[in-house]
């Protein structure tokens, strides 16, 4: 089990804000989109508002994630941690070159962005 101290809002309003960025997605498209102003989603995104269930899935609905996708924070272990897992995954995986290969190419792309 591991603990982060973090803001909740302002994580969500992050996760919100890469996704939107990565799909494309305008601010004020997702805005009008979710049938709410700008300035509510400015306020979601930087954490400042917490949205309400409603605004969530509109959000969500619009974003075409699931709820899952929204609130996992696995990505938020310690660094160290992480790096370890990553270890054990290509140990675990070390016989087959199919996955390996997989592997290579995933962190390659990731790493030339």
């Amino acid at each position: 089990m591991y603990y982060v101290n973090m803001d909740i809002k302002k994580e969500l309003g992050n996760k919100i804000k890469r996704i939107r960025q990565q799909k494309g997605i305008t601010q004020e498209q997702l805005a009008e989109m979710a049938n709410i102003s700008t300035r509510t989603l400015g306020g979601i995104e930087i954490g400042e508002n917490f949205m309400t269930a409603q605004t969530m899935e509109k959000i969500i609905e619009c974003l075409d994630i699931s709820l899952n996708d929204l609130f996992n924070a696995e990505h938020l272990k310690p660094t160290a941690q992480l790096i370890e897992e990553l270890h054990g995954i290509i140990n675990e995986n070390k016989d087959d070159r199919d996955k390996i290969e997989e592997i290579y190419k995933i962190v390659k792309a990731i790493t030339s962005i």
